[in-house]
C-alpha cells in the first residue's frame, strides 16, 4: 500500500571516499610545439566553407591541436571538437589543405553529425560509484566524473568519464584507470588504463658494449644525456617512490652483469637515446615529446617486479623474477616510448581495433628502433620482447611475420578482431607491416603466410614502410581509426596508409600498390579510390544518408578535393533518383577543393523505399559517391492520422495498458489530471519498481508524430542535488530493446500540480513501438510519479 507523502522518515546513508595517498611524483609530459598559425588560419577558412566535411553542426566548437606543413606547402591541421560545450572523445579530425590553401580532404572519425541530448539521466555520483566498483586493484582516489560525448564508435553517446587512481592487483604497478559510464543507462561501456605496460619476466643485460652520453658535474659523471634533452636514468633501489640518478667516477658504466646495478641503467639509457634518435633522424620528430625534451628512465623498480611501463611522462623497468631479469630490452624500450608518440600524434583510443592499431604502432616502431640502433648483442628482427623470455621458454612475446604463432594474436582480420585484447588485435597491423616491408613467404626473419587466397606480396623495404606508417599516423589517423569500418570506410588504416603512400611516392606507385597488397594479404579489404597519375580529384558526401517524407526535401554537403595534379572545374549531377524526385546542386560546379549543397526533393507521389543515389563529379575524369535516400510512407501523404493510444486517460481502467499492480487507480491519494483515473507509479517509500506500457502502431507518410502526457511529481525527499527516485520514459521495439530514452524525471523535479510533456516519435514512423514508463524508488522517503491524459497524435 502506498504511504502518505509526508509520513515517512529514515536515516540517510552516506559513504566516504578513500583518502588520496601520494605516490611517486611523476612529471607531466612537456608541452608540444605550438601549431603553425598560418596553416591553422588556412584550415579555419576551409572548415568554415566545408562544415559537412567533418560531420559538423552549429552546436559545435573546434580547437586546433597541431599542424604539419609539408615541404610542398600542403598542410594538415588536427582539431579537437566540443558539442554544446562537452568534449567529444572520438570527434577529432584533420583538415588537409593544398599548397595554395584550398581544401584537399579530411580525416574524420564521426560517421554522422551529432544529434543528442546533453542532460544526463545518470548522476555523477552514480558514475563515480560504478567506476570505483570496477577497479580491481587498490584504489587511492576517485576523480570527479566528467560529462562528455563518447564518439569512439563513430556515433555520439552521452557518457561520464571517471579516473580511478591506485595500484593494480600486484601492488606495484600504478594504475590510472579511465572508466566510461553511459550517462543514460548507467552501464559501463569501456575502460582503459593510461599506464601502458609489458607484463613478463626480464632476462639478463642485452645490448652489449655501447656508447652512452652522460654529464660531468664537478668530478662525477651523471647518467644524464645532454645531447637529447637531459633525459636522465635513475635507480629506484627496488622501491616504488624515490629514484637516485646514476653516478660514476670514471664514466665507464656497468659490467654487463645484473649484479652491477649500473648495467640495467646502461640498457635503459641507451634505449631512450636510440628511440629519441630514431624519431628525430628518421621521422624529423624532435624526440618522443616533439619538443626536444629527454625521457626519464627509472630502473630497478619494485621487488621481483615482472613488468615495465610507460606512464605518459617516463619509462619504468622492473627487475623481473628474483630481481635477476631486468626488462630493459631495446625493443621493450622503443615499444613503450612509442606509445607517447602515438598519443601525441593521433591519440588512438586504447580499446577495440583502434587499440590494436595503437599496440601495433608500438610493436612496429619498437622493432624499427632495434634495427636503427644496431646494438652488437641485440640486432634487429621482427620479434617483440624476444630477450625478456616472457614465456619462460625463450620464445618471444609476439611474432610480427606470423602473429598467430603466439597462440592468441590475429594474423588475419575477422569480425571478432575488435573484441580481442589490444595486444592480440595488434597482430593484424603487425602482419601487414611485415608484409609491406619484407614481403610474404619465406624471408630472412621468418615465413609470412597470406590469408585465404590473397596474392603474394613483394616487400618495399623497412625504410619506405616505416615512412608510410609514420605519415599515416601523423597526418591522417584519427583517435578511432580502425582496420575495417562499414559506416565510415574512409576512417581506416588501409585508406589512410594509401593516402600516405600517395603523398610520399605517388598515386599508383609501386609503393601504393604494395600497401594495397599487404592489407589484402591480412584480409583487410577496402573500397580504394581509383588511383591516377594525372590531374585528379575526389568526391565525398556528409552525411551519406537521409530520410524524407513524400513531398519533402533533404540535403547533404558534396565536398571535393584535389588528389593529384592541378585543381580543375568539377560539374555535378545525380542519377538513380526515384520517380518524382529531383536533385539540385548549389553551386552546380566548383573548383576541386570546393563544396556544394545537394538538395533532393520528392513529390507526394514518390514511392516509398530505399534508393542508392549516385552523385557524380565530372572534370578531366568523373568521380562518384553514393547517397542512400529513404522515402518514408506509402505515398500520397498521411493516410492514417489521429490519436493512436487506447484508453489514453485511463478511465477504462487497465484496458489497452500493461501495468504493475495498483498503478492504474482512482485512489483519492493522488488527484487525476482529468476524470477519476490516472497512473500512479511508486510512492511507497521503500525499494520498489513500477511499470506502465502500451504498444502503438505508427503509420508512414505523416509529417508529425508526437507523444504527450501530463505528469505530476511529489516527494518526501529534501535533497536538491541527488536523484534518488527516478521515472524513465522510453521507446522500445517489438523485441523489448530500448530504442530511446525520451526523458528521465526524479525527486529533483517535484512540483505542485501537473505539467504537460511532449516528444517527437517521427524517427519510428512505420514501426510498432512500445511506450514505457518505469519508476524506481530507493529504500526511504517516497516519490510519486503520476501520469494522466496520455496521447500519441499523428498528422
Amino acid at each position: 500500500m502506498k504511504r502518505p507523502i509526508a509520513a515517512v522518515s529514515a536515516a540517510l546513508l552516506t559513504s566516504g571516499l578513500l583518502t588520496c595517498v601520494a605516490t611517486a611524483a611523476q612529471a607531466a609530459p612537456p608541452p608540444a610545439p605550438a601549431p603553425d598559425a598560418s596553416a591553422a588560419a588556412r584550415a579555419a577558412t576551409v572548415l568554415r566553407a566545408n562544415p559537412g566535411a567533418v560531420q559538423g553542426s552549429s552546436a559545435e566548437s573546434y580547437q586546433v591541436l597541431s599542424t604539419r606543413v609539408d615541404a610542398s606547402g600542403a598542410a594538415h591541421t588536427r582539431y579537437s571538437r566540443t558539442y554544446q560545450g562537452l568534449r567529444v572523445y572520438g570527434g577529432d579530425f584533420v583538415i588537409h589543405t593544398a599548397p595554395n590553401g584550398t581544401y584537399a580532404g579530411s580525416s574524420v572519425g564521426l560517421a554522422a553529425p551529432l544529434t543528442l541530448l546533453t542532460a544526463p539521466r545518470v548522476s555523477a555520483d552514480a558514475a563515480k560509484k560504478t567506476a570505483r566498483a570496477g577497479f580491481t586493484g587498490t584504489a587511492e582516489a576517485v576523480g570527479s566524473p566528467e560529462l562528455f560525448v563518447d564518439a569512439t564508435s563513430g556515433k555520439g553517446r552521452l557518457a561520464w568519464e571517471t579516473v580511478v587512481s591506485g595500484w593494480q592487483p600486484d601492488g606495484q604497478t600504478p594504475s590510472r584507470l579511465h572508466v566510461i559510464t553511459d550517462a543514460t543507462s548507467g552501464a559501463t561501456v569501456g575502460s582503459y588504463d593510461e599506464i601502458e605496460s609489458v607484463t613478463g619476466s626480464g632476462q639478463g643485460i642485452y645490448t652489449g658494449t655501447v656508447s652512452i652520453d652522460t654529464t660531468l658535474s664537478g668530478s662525477t659523471y651523471q647518467m644524464i644525456d645532454p645531447v637529447r634533452g637531459n633525459g636522465r636514468t635513475c635507480d629506484m633501489n627496488n622501491g616504488t617512490s624515490s629514484c637516485t640518478t646514476f653516478t660514476d667516477a670514471d664514466n665507464a658504466w656497468g659490467t654487463g652483469a645484473n649484479s652491477n646495478r649500473q648495467s640495467a641503467g646502461v640498457d635503459a639509457h641507451f634505449g631512450a637515446a636510440k628511440t629519441f634518435d630514431y624519431f628525430k633522424n628518421v621521422h624529423a620528430r624532435n624526440g618522443i615529446f616533439g619538443n626536444g625534451s629527454g625521457v626519464p628512465s627509472r630502473v630497478h623498480y619494485g621487488n621481483n617486479y615482472v613488468n615495465a611501463f610507460w606512464d605518459g611522462a617516463q619509462m619504468t623497468y622492473g627487475d623481473g623474477s628474483g630481481n635477476s631479469r631486468p626488462l630493459v630490452a631495446l625493443d621493450v624500450a622503443g615499444h613503450e616510448m612509442s606509445h607517447g608518440v602515438t598519443e601525441a600524434l593521433a591519440g588512438l583510443v586504447y580499446s577495440g581495433e583502434s587499440g590494436g592499431l595503437n599496440e601495433s604502432t608500438s610493436d612496429i616502431f619498437g622493432n624499427m628502433v632495434e634495427f636503427y640502433a644496431a646494438a652488437p648483442s641485440d640486432p634487429g628482427d621482427y620479434q617483440v620482447g624476444e630477450k625478456i623470455n616472457i614465456n619462460g621458454n625463450n620464445t618471444p612475446l609476439r611474432y610480427m611475420y606470423n602473429p598467430s604463432l603466439d597462440g592468441s594474436s590475429d594474423s588475419c582480420w575477422s569480425t571478432s578482431t575488435k573484441n580481442k585484447d589490444v595486444h592480440y588485435s595488434s597482430g593484424v597491423g603487425n602482419h601487414f607491416y611485415f608484409n609491406l616491408a619484407e614481403g610474404t613467404g619465406a624471408t630472412s626473419y621468418g615465413t609470412s603466410p597470406v590469408c585465404g587466397s590473397a596474392p603474394a606480396v613483394t616487400g618495399i623495404g623497412r625504410a619506405k614502410a616505416e615512412k608510410i606508417w609514420y605519415r599515416a599516423l601523423d597526418v591522417y589517423f584519427t583517435s578511432n581509426t580502425s582496420y575495417v569500418n562499414t559506416s565510415n570506410p574512409a576512417n581506416t588504416a588501409r585508406a589512410y596508409s594509401l593516402r600516405a603512400a600517395t603523398d610520399l611516392y605517388g598515386s599508383c606507385s609501386t609503393e601504393y600498390k604494395a600497401v594495397q597488397a599487404a592489407w589484402t594479404a591480412v584480409n583487410v579489404a577496402g573500397n580504394d579510390a581509383t588511383c591516377s597519375t594525372g590531374n585528379d580529384f575526389s568526391v565525398s558526401l556528409s552525411p551519406t544518408a537521409g530520410s524524407v517524407n513524400p513531398g519533402s526535401a533533404v540535403s547533404t554537403t558534396v565536398s571535393t578535393a584535389t588528389t593529384s595534379g592541378s585543381a580543375q572545374t568539377v560539374t555535378f549531377s545525380a542519377s538513380g533518383l526515384p520517380s518524382g524526385a529531383s536533385a539540385a546542386f548549389s553551386p552546380a560546379s566548383v573548383t576541386s577543393g570546393g563544396s556544394s549543397t545537394l538538395t533532393i526533393s520528392t513529390s507526394a507521389s514518390t514511392s516509398p523505399g530505399t534508393y542508392s543515389i549516385t552523385v557524380n563529379g565530372a572534370g578531366a575524369v568523373t568521380r562518384s559517391a553514393t547517397y542512400t535516400l529513404t522515402v518514408n510512407g506509402t505515398g500520397g501523404g498521411c493516410t492514417s492520422s489521429g490519436q493512436k493510444l487506447a484508453n489514453p486517460g485511463f478511465e477504462s481502467g487497465a484496458t489497452g495498458w500493461t501495468a504493475s499492480s495498483g498503478v492504474i487507480t482512482n485512489s483519492s491519494g493522488q488527484a487525476a489530471h482529468g476524470g477519476s483515473y490516472k497512473a500512479w507509479l511508486n510512492g511507497y517509500g521503500s525499494t520498489h519498481t513500477d511499470t506502465l506500457a502500451q504498444s502503438v502502431a505508427l503509420p508512414t507518410g505523416c509529417s508529425s508524430y508526437t507523444v504527450s502526457f501530463w505528469l505530476h511529481i511529489d516527494s518526501a525527499e529534501t535533497t536538491t542535488s541527488t536523484a534518488y527516485d527516478k521515472l524513465n520514459v522510453q521507446v522500445l521495439n517489438s523485441g523489448g530493446t530500448v530504442l530511446a530514452t525520451l526523458a528521465t524525471y526524479s525527486n529533483l523535479n517535484k512540483a505542485s500540480g501537473y505539467s504537460q510533456k511532449s516528444f517527437s516519435l517521427a524517427g519510428y514512423a512505420g514501426q510498432t513501438v512500445t511506450l514505457k514508463f518505469t519508476g524506481t524508488e530507493d529504500s526511504s522517503l517516497q516519490t510519486s510519479f503520476v501520469v494522466d491524459d496520455t496521447a500519441v497524435n499523428v498528422s
